[in-house]
């Protein structure tokens, strides 16, 4: 393993630590404020096993996470990007140092993508905890539908055939450096980077291989960035982000050492019966929103 890889595979638990004695630091300020659950519920660690455990074989978490907190009611629609970003960061720190120590790929791509994403999670956090309930809703009801485009998009082959490059150089690198600016902002908002981002490569000729230790370092450092930044706004929820990472973590693991692949179209299938129902009952919620606020 090169110097560069050491680097980045030091940085992103640097970063991993920090963000968890980050999060520690604040919640433990907030203590004493009655009505906040701190302990996950079974279900919650089950959701973070699940979502993971298929987020390492490609699926992604964003979309099913989203449907099933929308679906069950398991908390205000506008504290659901905040709990994805919060919950599934250290899930997706331990997916990216799997990633990174053991596929080939370009040094300069895999650092120029990361560092581009980390860039757009900055702007976009700070955006996305500004939003009111009704434009997230709105925001997260798109967001939903155009994850269920990508799923059917990679199911049915509509993507190019598969490359087999290593990284990309002059003008492709900078429009993905570009596209993966604007993934990362969308990242805040509860939009899956993976899908998208997997996609962008394989169009400039990328081996789809390849482009995995892109999609998760680049999610492995702005999640716990933005993350941070969900914990300090309180606009999550805490037991569900707690049970999303402490499930979460063995799901990576068994995926990426025990099963490694496995069939998975008619589960990609059911995702996106699922999606599309929740983006269309998120998209619902929000037209409530609007009559609720709307004078008589």
């Amino acid at each position: 393993m090169n110097i560069g890889k050491v680097g980045l595979l030091s940085a992103l638990a640097l970063v991993a630590l920090a963000y968890l004695a980050r999060w520690w630091w604040l919640e433990r300020s907030r203590a004493a404020v009655p009505g906040r659950a701190r302990r996950p519920r079974l279900a919650d660690l089950a959701v973070g096993f699940v979502t993971n455990f298929f987020d390492t074989l490609g699926i992604g978490s964003f979309a099913p996470t989203t449907a099933y907190f929308k679906l069950r009611a398991r908390m205000p629609d506008d504290e659901i990007p905040g709990t994805l970003n919060t919950g599934q960061a250290i899930p997706t720190v331990t997916q990216a140092l799997i990633f990174i120590a053991t596929v080939n790929v370009d040094l300069v791509t895999l650092v120029s993508m990361i560092l581009a994403a980390v860039v757009g999670a900055w702007l976009g956090v700070a955006w996305v905890s500004r939003l009111s309930r009704r434009a997230i809703q709105l925001g997260m009801g798109g967001a939903l539908l155009c994850a269920a485009l990508l799923y059917l998009a990679k199911i049915a082959h509509w993507t190019p055939g598969i490359g087999d490059a290593l990284g990309l150089h002059g003008a492709q690198l900078l429009f993905a450096v570009a596209v993966n600016v604007l993934l990362g902002a969308l990242m805040m908002l509860g939009v899956g980077l993976y899908a998208p981002c997997l996609i962008l490569l394989s169009l400039l000729g990328m081996s789809p291989l390849a482009a995995f230790p892109i999609m998760m370092g680049s999610c492995g450092l702005l999640m716990p960035i933005g993350g941070a930044r969900f914990v300090r706004s309180g606009r999550y929820n805490l037991s569900a982000a707690v049970g999303l990472a402490l499930g979460g973590i063995p799901g990576v693991l068994v995926a990426a050492f025990l099963v490694k692949s496995m069939p998975l179209l008619w589960l990609s299938w059911l995702v996106i019966i699922v999606v599309v129902y929740a983006a269309l009952q998120m998209l619902k919620s929000a037209r409530e929103e609007t009559h609720r606020a709307s004078p008589n």
